[in-house]
This record gives structure tokens, sequence and C-alpha cells, in this order.
């Protein structure tokens, strides 16, 4: 018979928090960068949403605005809390402003393409793809068992990466590191008792598998910057659009055209003037904006939206 204990499961609670300060995108962090705010659902918790703000404003003093349930990761070979018990990740999306230091010990905003410099196109493809990632799948992909298998490892790689002629997609974010992963191209799949390359790609490795449910996180707010307007979440209350644009295109991971931005902007009827204009900078003054009463009261509703203008090649 199984013992009650190896068939019990433990949960924890996992906050992917973001902000964009100054034009760059931030995930909150905890253990000098290595991990993520997290901390076990207990019985005293009201609810999980509950349980994840309490360990949240306990380990980083950072109240909880906006939240959404981001994913349930519930690998059999995850990990373990040392008692033999399964153990899940119920991981949060939380979107913010930074408030500055968090006056937490080992806690503190990092910019979250410490973690995936490859994710970074805002000008143009960044070197590692082609000159350290691109050369090293490819010699995964001609490890494989066989033709047919090399061939599938070869397109995988260039779907995801945007190799041989393919697009880059960014919202593919977790696919990519997953693929480093498989490839043995990041420190975590060490851990997991999968060998590493030689070599390893350039980006920090965090605990457990916080690095994969931040890169879920990171696609999740990519995707759905383009449907809903979230965006204000992160903006202060009046904006230039030139900052609002800097923000899309931080969380994107690539460049807008700038006049093509500003006319799906007005169509989307998004941003209304303040009247004001912007102090302190270099210059032309330019407008102060906000967001539409509107659209605050409607920002649930699907059609409200904060499209992506591709930057013409």
């Amino acid at each position: 018979m199984t013992d009650p204990i190896e068939r019990s499961v433990s949960a924890e609670l996992v906050a992917v928090l973001v902000a964009v300060t100054q034009g760059q995108p931030r995930v909150l962090t905890t253990e000098d960068a290595s991990a993520l705010p997290a901390g076990p659902f207990e019985l005293a918790h009201r609810s999980l949403q509950a349980g994840l703000r309490d360990w949240v404003e306990t380990q980083t003093h950072h109240p909880l605005g906006y939240v959404e349930q981001l994913y349930t990761f519930a690998d059999r070979d995850r990990s373990d809390d040392g008692a033999g018990r399964r153990a899940i990740s119920v991981s949060y999306l939380g979107l913010t402003r930074e408030a500055g230091a968090t006056g937490v010990a080992q806690v503190g905003w990092q910019d979250w393409y410490r973690y995936f410099p490859w994710e970074d196109h805002r000008d143009g493809v960044p070197a590692l793809v082609g000159e350290f990632i691109a050369p090293r799948l490819r010699a995964w992909a001609r490890a494989g068992a066989d033709r047919a298998a090399q061939a599938q490892r070869r397109q995988r790689a260039a779907l995801t990466f945007g190799l041989e002629g393919a697009a880059w997609n960014e919202d593919m974010v977790l696919q990519r590191y997953e693929l480093l992963f498989e490839a043995g191209l990041v420190p975590e799949a060490s851990r997991r008792g999968q060998a590493a390359a030689a070599e390893l790609v350039p980006g920090q490795a965090m605990r457990h598998d916080h690095r994969r449910i931040l890169a879920t996180g990171i696609a999740r707010l990519r995707a759905k910057i383009k449907y809903r307007p979230v965006v204000f979440e992160l903006m202060p209350p009046e904006f230039t659009l030139l900052q609002l644009q800097l923000t899309v295109e931080a969380l994107a991971g690539r460049g807008l055209h700038k006049q093509n931005f500003r006319r799906l902007i007005e169509q989307q009827a998004l941003v209304e003037e303040t009247g004001d204009m912007a102090s302190g900078t270099t210059g032309r003054p330019a407008k102060l904006f906000r967001f539409r009463r509107d659209v605050l009261l409607e920002r649930a509703i699907a059609g409200s939206k904060l499209p992506l203008a591709r930057q013409p090649k």
C-alpha cells in the first residue's frame, strides 16, 4: 500500500509581477534575482489569490493590484518538498508600477531581458541569436536519432527562433525557452537530470522552474496587449504617446512604426488629451494623455485593444 504522504500534493503560489520603468520591462524577484515571489498555499489562506497576495506583500512589501491566474504547472518530475509529496505551481500575472527600492534584502526589480536576452528585438535581431543560438540548435538537430528526427528538430528551431527565413513570433517566448531546455542549452536542464551542452546560452537561470513560469508570463502579456488595453495598468495617470509606445515596445520586444502606432491608437479611441503638456522634456513639449474613462470601465470587454504595428523593413 502506498504511504498516504506520498499521494499528497503541495501547492506553491508564484507571482510574475511586471512593471515598465524608463522604457524597460521589469519583474520583481527574490533571492538575489534568482527566484520569483512565491510561497506555499496554506489552510489559513481564504483563496489561492488571497494566499498569493499575502506571500508577495510579506516577502516584498509591494502591494498587488491587477492580478490574473496565469497557469498551473503540475509536471510529475517538476519538484517535491523533500517529503515525497507532489509539488505543483499555481502562477499569477500581476501588473503594477515600480515604486523604487523595496527596502527588503535580496528583493528587487530586474530587467526581464536579463533572463531572456534573445527576446529583445527592439533594435533588430540580437547578435546572440545568429552567432550563438542558431549554430548550437543546428548541431542539436544534426544529433537527432534519424533523418526524420533531425528534420523535425531543424524545423522546430527555425519556427521558434525565426531561422532559415521563418518569421519571428514574439509570442513564442515559452516555446523558445523549452526548446533551449530540451537542447540542454540552459543550466536548468542539468538540474532535471538532462545532459547540458558544454556552452550554455547567456541569460540568468532561476531556481526550480521559475524561469519557465516567467517565460509563460511574458508570452501571456505579449499576446494580451494585442486585444486588451491592459497596458494602462503599467502607465501613470498621465503620459505622452511616446511613453505609451515605448512601454508597448518594451513588452513586445520589438520596435513599432511611430505614425502607424499613433494612428491605431486614435482609431481605437483609447486615450484622450488632458489639456496639459509634459514638463522637463527636451525639445518641443509633448501633449499629455490619459486613458478614456470608458476604456477604464470597459477594459474587460474584448474589442478594446492596443494593437501592435510592425516596423516596416
